[in-house]
């Protein structure tokens, strides 16, 4: 039993202590994946069981200032973030570029933006709980969900094990894509007045799948090119951006091609409607021209007879 136990701690320690990155290894959060499992575990109970059962029988929470404050503090940390990765990037190949595994100041910088990456996916996880707590059922989808589970897993072995170097780019556009995102969160949050300046949601999920045909092709070059980042990465980059890939083109189909043909069949029957109503407003006077001539003759042709 000992050695069994003894195998297990090695086995531990070899994969979460001596294959880490030891200068982020002890920051809060990265050591073990045991909070960040608790954490997800608990987001996955909430916005799938408990909270529509505690909310079943509730009226919405309006959360109009927690929204705009929460919204806000999404877009300054998406700018700081993009700020920092175009900082970082001038100094990168695009083609491939390797882990600065060293400890100088901008070494460390590139960790800690990783780092603070990895933070924010958690902090995103409450954008599904407003959404629960807000009774915005429809958008609690398979999509939402996974998205929101998948990124702080991926983000917290990227900080724990490769904090910088290649895989960084899909932080990088994924952080602007959330400016752009969180902005149009941010400005709806103040109610149905700001809704005539946000036709522009649409192309947010553009966007979206922009970013991972962007993300695709920049991990394929790991394919063909070697500059120590390890190339069996792209077996969970490239499947994953696939999958998100068609994942937003349903959403986006679902959500706005096929409402669009709605709109236009409901138009095409409100104007075939017309042209009947029209048609039949039409029959109706001629009829009623006819009838009334047919009186008018017969009438006249009653007074020839009197006369």
């Amino acid at each position: 039993m000992a050695a069994v136990n003894a195998t297990q701690t090695d086995y531990w320690n070899f994969l979460f202590i001596e294959l880490a990155d030891p200068r982020t290894n002890d920051w809060f959060l990265i050591k073990s994946p045991l909070p960040l499992l608790t954490i997800l575990g608990f987001y996955l109970y909430f916005v799938l069981s408990w909270g529509p059962r505690f909310m079943r029988d509730r009226k919405p929470f309006k959360l109009e200032r927690t929204l705009q404050v929460y919204n806000f503090f999404q877009v300054a940390l998406s700018v700081w973030m993009v700020y920092e990765g175009v900082v970082i990037w001038q100094y990168y190949s695009w083609r491939c570029q390797p882990v600065d595994w060293s400890r100088t100041p901008k070494a460390y910088r590139e960790a800690r933006v990783v780092y603070v990456y990895y933070l924010a996916k958690i902090t995103e996880l409450l954008d599904t709980i407003f959404f629960v707590l807000r009774k915005n059922d429809r958008q609690v989808t398979f999509l939402h969900v996974y998205h929101h589970t998948v990124m702080p897993m991926i983000s917290w072995g990227t900080s724990k094990y490769y904090p910088g170097g290649h895989g960084t780019f899909i932080g990088w556009i994924n952080s602007f894509v959330h400016i752009i995102m969180y902005s149009y969160y941010f400005l709806s949050a103040f109610g149905p007045k700001m809704q005539k300046y946000l036709w522009w949601k649409k192309y947010i999920t553009n966007l979206q799948m922009i970013q991972f045909c962007c993300a695709f092709i920049h991990q394929t070059q790991l394919l063909y090119t070697d500059c120590g980042y390890p190339r069996w990465s792209v077996c969970f980059t490239l499947p994953n951006a696939v999958f998100f890939y068609f994942l937003f083109n349903d959403f986006y189909q679902k959500s706005y091609k096929k409402k669009q043909a709605a709109a236009k069949a409901e138009a095409d029957a409100k104007e075939i409607t017309n042209k009947n109503n029209n048609n039949n407003n039409n029959n109706n006077n001629d009829s009623f021209a006819k009838n009334l001539n047919a009186a008018i003759a017969t009438n006249a042709a009653q007074q020839k007879k009197v006369l």
